[in-house]
């Protein structure tokens, strides 16, 4: 059985604990949320976002979101042990074998793609357990974000999404057959 095309339809674990060489990934809980904001009190991480969210207000708005999600994941520097970001898994959806990996966002500290890779690997390959896709959906005017998901082999669809986002798509066998660039 080719185990790339016939990925076992079960429901997706959103939180799980990851541990990458760079990055581990656990659940995100209430107690992270001064931690989180330490990080995403940074205007520059926002610079290409439709939002706020340095801003505390709008960080609490977007933090309980998160939590509300199911989905949210903090982010830790395995060296460290420092929070240094968040992401999600959103909108599985078992007809299309697809999920969406999107709200990330890391400490400037940690920019460059090493990171950003490592976190990408370790939440894909949890990802690809379950489902045939991937998707991104990424606010046009976030060119850094779109260069990040293009280098690590998503592919741009023609049309953006009803909220005029640009959409990445990412199969399984594409990333099984590469490795993400870390550096």
């Amino acid at each position: 059985m080719d185990s790339i095309k016939n990925t076992t339809h079960r429901a997706l674990d959103y939180q799980p604990v990851l541990k990458g060489s760079l990055v581990e990934v656990r659940p995100l809980l209430n107690a992270d949320q001064e931690a989180l904001y330490r990080v995403a009190s940074d205007p520059l991480i926002w610079e290409q976002h439709p939002s706020d969210r340095f801003n505390r207000a709008e960080f609490i708005v977007f933090f309980k979101e998160s939590l509300a999600s199911g989905g949210a994941l903090l982010v830790i520097d395995t060296h460290s042990q420092s929070t240094i970001g968040t992401s999600r898994y959103h909108g599985y959806d078992k007809e299309t074998s697809s999920v969406e990996i999107g709200w990330t966002f890391l400490a400037r500290s940690h920019w460059g793609g090493k990171y950003n890779g490592d976190l990408k690997q370790v939440m894909l390959g949890h990802a690809f357990e379950y489902v045939d896709t991937v998707i991104f959906y990424i606010d046009a005017n976030n060119e850094r974000s779109q260069k990040s998901i293009a280098k690590i082999g998503g592919v741009h669809d023609d049309k953006p999404d009803s909220r005029g986002r640009v959409v990445f798509r990412l199969g399984k066998s594409a990333f099984s057959n590469r490795s993400l660039p870390h550096n």
